[in-house]
């Protein structure tokens, strides 16, 4: 067989045995990244999640639109170690509408913690107003399969410009704002409000600025993000991408997110709607919609 002829055959061999190790490898370093599973079939619509502020390795996931007024105390492993049930609005169907995100920080009492779940979702940019609960953290919440939520306090917020679908609530704990980013937008709309304010009240929003990600319309939609503890690190994520910004000293959230972010690693999920930072802020999580779904955890890439 001549030179070339061999040449014909071994070039397409080492291209396939190149792409398979390639494809290998991507796969064993998608399934590095699992940490856990979840292990209860009702929590099979996982929008948001977020760090525990009192309870060491613990974290807050949440069901979207069709659960009832609820959220989940797990492990990083994927292990149930609480219910908690808060009360919703009377005029929900299931106390709540459509909860798509869900955050930790500060709150009235000084040195307290408190989570905040946002009844965000409006798909077809309809209601009226949109709802944030906020409720105090108990220790009880690592240890006692069901819980309650007793404070559960309410506020209403309507958009400047009229009403928007969104699956992002952020607690900016440095300003002591909460922040909320549109979702379906082609540039989508970043608005803030006072963590401070009266149970119940109607609160418009401050519209802050335009954020434009590049991408097709669909796979771009934003479905999830979080400040961290210290407030100096900001995550958004789309259906396929992870953003990652750092502030500038004290600068205001919305201003650090307009400029150009650094891609961090995500492995693709079914529908990932949920990322959170971990309490030392060198690593987030992620999990999608689906039943058993793996939870991952990434490291923050040191520069």
């Amino acid at each position: 067989m001549s030179r070339t002829k061999k040449i014909k055959i071994i070039i397409p061999i080492v291209i396939i045995l190149f792409l398979g190790a390639y494809g290998r490898h991507r796969q064993l370093t998608q399934e590095s990244n699992i940490v856990g599973r979840l292990q209860e079939k009702n929590m099979d619509e996982i929008s948001g999640i977020a760090a525990s502020g009192i309870n060491q390795n613990l974290y807050y996931i949440h069901n979207d639109s069709g659960d009832t007024s609820r959220f989940f105390a797990i492990l990083p492993s994927g292990e149930l170690k609480s219910t908690i049930y808060f009360k919703g609005d009377p005029r929900a169907g299931y106390g709540v509408f459509d909860c798509e995100d869900i955050a930790v920080g500060p709150g009235p009492a000084k040195g307290k913690s408190y989570v905040y779940m946002g009844d965000i979702g409006d798909n077809y940019s309809a209601r009226p107003y949109i709802t944030v609960y906020r409720m105090q953290e108990k220790k009880e919440w690592a240890t006692k399969s069901k819980s309650n939520a007793e404070d559960a306090a309410p506020i209403h917020l309507k958009y400047p410009d009229g009403p928007k679908d969104a699956e992002t609530l952020m607690i900016d704990p440095i300003e002591k704002l909460m922040y909320i980013v549109s979702k379906r937008q082609d540039s989508v709309t970043v608005y803030t409000t006072p963590l401070n304010y009266k149970v119940n009240d109607t609160v418009m929003m401050t519209k802050r600025c335009k954020l434009f990600f590049k991408g097709l319309k669909l796979f771009k939609w934003i479905t999830a993000g979080d400040i961290s503890k210290d407030g100096q690190q900001v995550l958004i994520k789309s259906y396929t991408k992870v953003y990652y910004w750092k502030r500038n000293g004290n600068e205001p959230i919305w201003q650090t997110v307009q400029r150009v972010p650094q891609q961090l690693p995500y492995t693709q999920e079914k529908q990932g709607e949920a990322i959170g930072f971990t309490p030392d802020g060198k690593g987030y999580y992620t999990c999608s919609e689906g039943v058993y779904t793996p939870i991952y955890y990434y490291p923050i890439p040191q520069k």
